[in-house]
């Protein structure tokens, strides 16, 4: 394994810890940061401290009544040791971010290692919800890997990049994206995004940085604890674990031979299993052409999200018009043009319950944004050659582009999701003045699809995932509502088909459930949907019996929940009869 700069080592007691960086349930649940004592110039440890709180909020429901600390999950110190280097596969262009958390408390006895990667594009500390809370309290250590993405945002201007502490670094250092500077004379330079911008297509080794977090967690405890080595796969169980992209890392790494790998959890994964389900890319360039217009169809009527001011939406009506058109659909009127795009998704595997959780990215134009990162990933492409003319750029008031400020460029490693538009920067491009002003550069970005011969194609047929190794016990969990990533499309397509090909899997399906744990902290969506971390945690729970103590593993459920609802105007608190039969 290549390390770039060393190992990062740092201790975390007395007022700090591994879990919540000090600020405990009631900092995390503070719907303002941690600040920082100099914005222009913080401290490693505030960022730190920052990243963990961003990525906490960002994962998990936290608000009063949702049951986290309660019915599932800890918020409890945790103190130990951290580590964290930057590590590179081999022929790969940038490096990916490693971490590994040794608790105090670590059981030498028991010998666990939990190893994840993060959700969505997110930096370092972005599955600390699922394992880091699930593995920590119980003493195992816990690895993680950005898988080639994250935070390391660059301002090409200068192109200096993310150093090891989260600092922009100094001309010289070792850094998570390394880009050249590019002056854009009298414009601005673009922002180089690190999923985006590697060069690397990462989703096709997210497997291969998993097991490298795996290898690197049993070289850290090497390290920790000297007297009790040899740390090997032979001695120390690993059990993998992720939630959205970290899902789909966890089952990617679950194909390769020899990573030492014990078990598999992964949630509401996005995986595309060779020979079925469809590609993240196929559907969302689909739905961020016809969901805008399909959600005004008379089923999604209970749909509060799609219906401002108890109306239908004006931008819904607009892609209905320009769907009529171009001939994609024939009806004159609104109401029977929003029901056509409607039947179009759900002819084309889409559920009336994907559609009415998809009102989210909708309404946060998360399709569009996702879709020009990806593509850009796909395609190798730098950061003055993004597919469909986007790009990425720091934005004023007025939308206009303009350079970063020096805060701005220090908080985006702790505060961004790694896939703008957010934290200052926009994505630009692919939009026209009118009505529908982002229907060009949604067209744009499905042409890349419907062109077999693309290289966003090549890039995409590059992450399609083989079976687990044989005797690998893996369970997948997905809800019944994810409206970004379908069940039919990804986890159910994978699970049941390696499954009928003799595969030691088992499928949990949560009804009620969608993508955003994060959002059920409003009412609208609190009463409507479950959160999916306690069944993560169970899922974890079961198969740590498994391979620890030779239990069973669990069969194949579908739980039956119960939405919360209103009560006297309000969500009433989750209770463990709203989660079903939950083990």
């Amino acid at each position: 394994m290549a390390i770039e700069a060393g190992i990062d080592l740092r201790t975390y007691r007395d007022g700090n810890d591994l879990l919540t960086a000090g600020l405990g349930a009631d900092g995390l649940r503070s719907a303002a940061p941690p600040a920082f004592a100099n914005a222009d110039a913080p401290t490693a440890e505030e960022l730190r401290r920052r990243a963990i709180w961003a990525n906490w909020r960002g994962i998990a429901d936290l608000a009063p009544g949702g049951g986290y600390g309660e019915l599932y999950g800890s918020l409890a110190p945790v103190p130990g040791r951290e580590y964290q280097a930057l590590v590179r596969l081999p022929g790969r262009k940038q490096p990916h971010r490693v971490l590994v958390q040794v608790p105090d408390n670590f059981d030498l006895q028991a010998r666990c290692v939990v190893v994840t990667a993060s959700s969505g594009s997110r930096g370092i500390y972005g599955a600390i919800a699922l394992a880091g809370a699930w593995g920590l309290p119980r003493g195992c250590a816990v690895a993680y890997t950005d898988k080639g993405a994250g935070t390391g945002y660059v301002d090409t201007a200068d192109g200096r990049g993310i150093g090891l502490d989260g600092r922009v670094a100094a001309p010289g250092e070792p850094v998570e994206l390394s880009v050249p500077a590019a002056p854009a004379g009298d414009g601005v330079a673009p922002i180089a995004v690190k999923h985006a911008h590697s060069g690397d297509n990462p989703e096709a080794d997210w497997g291969r940085h998993v097991a490298q977090a795996s290898d690197f967690a049993l070289q850290v405890l090497s390290l920790a604890h000297p007297d009790a080595g040899p740390w090997t796969p032979g001695n120390t169980r690993i059990v993998a674990v992720g939630v959205s992209n970290g899902g789909g890392a966890v089952l990617r790494a679950a194909e390769l031979p020899d990573t030492g790998i014990d078990a598999v959890v992964a949630v509401s994964p996005n995986i595309l299993r060779t020979g079925s389900g469809r590609a993240l890319y196929d559907y969302s360039t689909e739905a961020a052409l016809w969901m805008p217009c399909a959600l005004n169809a008379a089923a999604y009527d209970g749909v509060l999200l799609a219906r401002p001011n108890g109306g239908k939406s004006p931008a819904g009506t607009a892609r209905c018009a320009s769907l009529k058109s171009m001939g994609w659909v024939q009806a004159d009127e609104p109401a029977a043009q929003a029901e056509a795009a409607r039947e179009h998704l759900l002819s084309t595997g889409w559920t009336d319950e994907a559609i009415a959780a998809g009102v989210l990215s909708v309404n946060f134009d998360l399709w569009r944004a996702v879709n020009a990162t990806y593509a850009s990933a796909y395609a190798r492409a730098g950061v003055d050659a993004m597919p469909c003319g986007f790009s990425f750029a720091v934005a004023g008031p007025d939308g206009q582009p303009r350079a970063p400020t020096a805060a701005e460029r220090a908080a985006w490693w702790s505060d961004a999701s790694g896939i703008p538009p957010g934290n200052g920067i926009a994505l630009r491009g692919g939009v026209e003045a009118g009505a529908d002003p982002t229907l060009p550069g949604n067209q744009c970005l499905r042409a890349l699809w419907e062109d077999a011969a693309s290289v966003v194609r090549a890039g995409i047929a590059a992450t399609q995932a083989g079976a687990p190794r044989e005797g690998l016990p893996v369970i997948v969990v997905h809800g019944t509502d994810d409206g970004l990533i379908p069940e039919a499309f990804s986890g159910a397509a994978y699970a049941h088909g390696f499954a009928s090909e003799g595969a030691t899997l088992r499928y949990w399906r949560v009804r009620n459930a969608q993508h955003f744990d994060a959002f059920l902290g409003l009412p609208v969506l609190g009463a409507r949907y479950l959160p999916m971390l306690p069944y993560g945690y169970r899922a974890l729970d079961a198969a740590w019996k498994h391979v620890a103590e030779g239990a069973p593993l669990p069969a194949d459920t579908e739980f039956a929940t119960t939405p919360r609802g209103f009560a006297d105007g309000a969500v009433p608190p989750l209770t463990p009869a709203h989660l079903g039969n939950l083990p």
